[in-house]
């Protein structure tokens, strides 16, 4: 008798790997939001998925093919390298979520600046 295989459509579909950036694009993590506020308040997920779309903190996880190959634009090289965490315009780029994380793609001069700690970094 032959077993018949159970195949889970929804888990097959998901993806297995993070996207590997092409041009001039960033692909950014970003940190992921609190459950709860410093006082013990339980945070929403609708709240929390607003915090994430506007956060203007992220790590570099991979970086594109020609990221700051121009010269003319980057005369002094790459602004950041894998492993970076960096400051990025709120909103900035194409947003994806891969296996409930928030990711983003951004263009290579988008990275406004380069920070060792992201805690405590927070918008105005």
């Amino acid at each position: 008798m032959v077993e018949e295989a159970v195949v889970d459509l929804d888990e097959c579909r998901k993806p297995t790997q993070l996207p590997q950036p092409v041009g001039y694009q960033l692909l950014i993590a970003l940190p992921e939001s609190k459950e709860t506020t410093d006082g013990g308040v339980y945070m929403p997920d609708s709240i929390r998925e607003r915090e994430e779309a506007a956060s203007i903190t992220g790590m570099v996880l991979a970086i594109g093919p020609d990221a700051y190959k121009d010269k003319a634009r980057f005369p002094s090289g790459p602004y950041c390298a894998v492993g970076d965490w960096i400051i990025m315009q709120p909103y900035t780029g194409s947003r994806l979520i891969i296996h409930k994380k928030e990711f983003r793609l951004i263009n290579d001069d988008c990275v406004r600046a380069i920070v060792d700690d992201p805690r405590g970094v927070v918008r105005a």
